[in-house]
């Protein structure tokens, strides 16, 4: 696949993302959906409920994990990309690693914990036992702009 099909799929699957970001916004969460894809079929997707669920672990990331660990009984989700509307957290990022997911793509960086590189740097170490692809901002201005909406209105 050339680099502009990759992009263009990119786009498509964030897009995707996004929609699920703004079931989280519907639900009174801050608004972040992923899809994790695999040969261009989606696996599972999810967007963050750590409110509804009181489950501080519920982000789109985990939800999403888990999910398709248990659609295809397997924790490993070998040649996996995962898309996602904010750069991951630690504990997500942490997840990402041990699920052996290949490529994360996220659209707007977090610089207040991100950790594919604006705070921490654990997606794109070489000092564990896996290292993921990463892409960022992926239609980053959409991405960021449900973020600020949201945040803004809380205020």
């Amino acid at each position: 696949m050339d680099k502009l099909e990759q992009q263009s799929l990119d786009k498509f699957w964030m897009q995707r993302a996004l929609e699920l970001a703004k079931r989280a916004e519907q639900q009174g969460e801050v608004p972040v959906g992923a899809v994790l894809v695999r040969d261009e079929q989606v696996l599972a997707e999810g967007w963050n409920q750590p409110i509804t669920s009181s489950d501080p672990t519920s982000h789109a990331e985990i939800i999403t994990l888990r999910s398709a660990a248990l659609q295809i009984d397997n924790y490993r989700l070998l040649n996996t990309t995962l898309y996602v509307t904010l750069e991951p957290c630690s504990m997500c990022a942490g997840a990402i690693i041990h699920s052996r997911v290949s490529r994360v793509v996220y659209g707007a960086d977090d610089p207040k914990g991100g950790a594919a590189g604006s705070v921490f740097e654990i997606l794109g170490t070489n000092k564990l036992n896996h290292q993921v692809e990463i892409t960022s901002g992926v239609l980053a201005k959409e991405c960021s702009e449900i973020l600020k909406v949201f945040f803004k209105q809380r205020r």
